[in-house]
């Protein structure tokens, strides 16, 4: 795995500006990346962090053949330091969980908590980052540099410290070592302390470019063109969420036919059927229906596309568009509000574990409602 510019999905502009900061000698001793774990804040982190150590800066990248850029490579550079969440009951701090975090990392950079915690607790338990880690990351950063340059603290999901770990950090924070670079990750800015954020220069990560993503789901999930554009859509931009389809092809198939099955015998008003699908689709794992609401709200806006701007702007597999061609036209400015708010709606009750029988039954009854609102 290589943590250069190059590495980073998309994200061309970020990736200059950071490159411009480096070069200027103008870098703000505590900086903020945020943004969903699938649009690349840690990877893009990394890279900079490796720019910012490269003995041989290229004007777009790092070299990545110094001894200092092979160190942050390999998560080796002695003055790169990592904090992440971690389970209390296995482990106080960062150090316990290194080598996971090492080979997390190289092997995917683009994660999530998710992840994360299914590698270092087969119990699922939440991780933190407590006021234990708080006293190493005080204890690291009062070091001196080992290679004479900066020492930097990348703290991934910071939004998880809790707040004796944040007070701690206050102060560090504000008047940091000569040479000491806070790069904080966070998915949810606004659940670190207001000081704290209030300390740090904020970069927010966007969603990747569907062309960007698409071309890279081309060359590196050997996808063709209508595959990658339907799979770029469909995750909206967030890698995490583009690779679990490119690799489960009868995952997506699954929920296109979920889709067109609910959408007919809801038109066809065949409430036997409808009940049938609800207890399904309510069989299934909380991650799985999450992924076909997420999926439903893009065939809707497909369906949009194809209605006011032609068949040639929708990003859809071969088998999507054929379905569309004659489902488009029952979505319309009179139910396309009803149908996004149902399915939001649907979603954050997912997320609150509501009955999800009587969630799907109630989402099939609303749906034969609103298709024949178009």
């Amino acid at each position: 795995m290589k943590v250069q510019f190059s590495s980073v999905i998309g994200q061309q502009h970020l990736k200059n500006l950071l490159i411009q900061e480096v070069q200027s000698g103008k870098i703000s001793h505590a900086q903020l990346f945020y943004g969903e774990p699938g649009y690349g804040a840690l990877p893009l982190a990394l890279a900079f962090v490796q720019y910012l150590f490269c003995e041989n800066k290229r004007n777009d990248d790092s070299c990545g053949e110094c001894h200092a850029c092979k160190k942050v490579k390999d998560l080796q550079h002695p003055d790169l330091h990592f904090s992440f969440p971690v389970v209390q009951s296995i482990g106080k701090t960062s150090d316990v969980f290194i080598s996971d975090w090492r080979k997390q990392v190289l092997d995917n950079p683009y994660f999530d908590l998710f992840e994360w915690t299914n590698r270092i607790d087969s119990k699922g338990r939440k991780p933190i980052i407590s006021v234990e880690e708080s006293k190493e990351i005080l204890r690291k950063l009062s070091l001196k540099s080992f290679e004479g340059g900066f020492k930097v603290m990348l703290i991934w999901l910071a939004d998880e410290m809790n707040d004796q770990c944040s007070n701690k950090l206050l102060k560090i924070l504000e008047e940091p070592p000569s040479n000491t670079l806070f790069v904080l990750v966070a998915e949810s800015p606004e659940k670190l302390l207001i000081t704290i954020q209030s300390r740090t220069q904020k970069i927010l990560v966007p969603r990747i470019d569907l062309d960007d993503l698409s071309s890279f789901l081309r060359f590196n999930f050997s996808k063709n063109s209508a595959q990658a554009d339907s799979i770029s859509a469909f995750s909206e931009g967030n890698f995490i969420k583009a690779k679990e389809l490119a690799e489960e092809n009868d995952l997506k198939q699954l929920h296109r036919e979920r889709f067109i099955q609910l959408m007919r015998v809801c038109y066809k008003k065949d409430v036997i059927q409808m009940l049938a699908w609800a207890e399904e689709v309510s069989q299934d794992g909380k991650e799985t229906q999450k992924l076909f609401i997420q999926y439903a709200l893009h065939m809707f806006r497909q369906s949009l596309l194809q209605n006011y701007m032609g068949e040639e702007m929708i990003r859809a597999s071969s088998e999507e568009k054929v379905f569309l061609k004659n489902f488009a036209p029952f979505i319309t400015g009179k139910n396309i509000r009803e149908f996004i708010t149902l399915l939001d709606d649907t979603y954050y009750h997912l997320d609150r574990n509501a009955n999800t029988k009587i969630m799907f039954t109630q989402l099939c009854f609303q749906t034969m409602r609103y298709i024949h609102l178009g």
